[in-house]
């Protein structure tokens, strides 16, 4: 399903800027929290990055649901069948990766014997029972998840920065509508 516009819709464009934010924003609170020594202060941002985490997951899979249901726009007129097929490829990892680092963070969780508790309110269902071991494999694949996420970000970031700078195309105004060449 493609879109005879240009440009994704104002939703699309809102949830996108918006997991941009929250994903920043969750993923320094992570590596902030992982320096500190044990203390109450370490376990309200580890209560604090998990409501995000969870956050992150819902807003990922309303974004995910909103792409299959609106056309995104037409790749611009020239661009080589492998770019649209790598932009392609890296969006489907990227939405992998959006729900699958909140989902290894709850059964890292989970395995450990902490609850998830959201917003201090609801606590949600523990996905695994306890086991010491596999709490620690599924921390490691967590943290490797967000590396992995880290460096398709940058190479999303890049990408866009060259169709701006050196194809003079409107991938990059597509997601931020003030940089549209007239």
């Amino acid at each position: 399903m493609k879109n005879k516009s240009h440009r994704y819709t104002t939703t699309a464009v809102s949830l996108h800027w918006l997991i941009t934010l929250g994903l920043t924003g969750t993923l320094a609170l992570g590596f902030y929290m992982n320096s500190l020594p044990f203390s109450p202060a370490k376990l309200q941002y580890i209560s604090w990055h998990k409501w995000a985490g969870i956050s992150l997951l819902l807003l990922a899979l309303f974004r995910l649901g909103w792409r299959a249901t609106h056309p995104q726009p037409s790749p611009p007129a020239g661009m080589p069948a492998w770019q649209h097929a790598a932009a392609e490829w890296t969006h489907r990892v990227l939405y992998l990766l959006m729900i699958a680092i909140p989902l290894s963070g709850w059964l890292m969780s989970s395995a450990k014997g902490f609850p998830t508790v959201y917003f201090g309110l609801v606590q949600l269902p523990d996905l695994i029972g306890r086991d010491v071991e596999l709490g620690k494999q599924l921390t490691a694949l967590h943290v490797w998840l967000n590396f992995a996420l880290i460096g398709l970000v940058g190479l999303h970031a890049l990408a866009a920065v060259k169709h701006h700078l050196i194809d003079r195309d409107d991938v990059l105004s597509r997601m931020l509508p003030f940089l549209a060449r007239n």
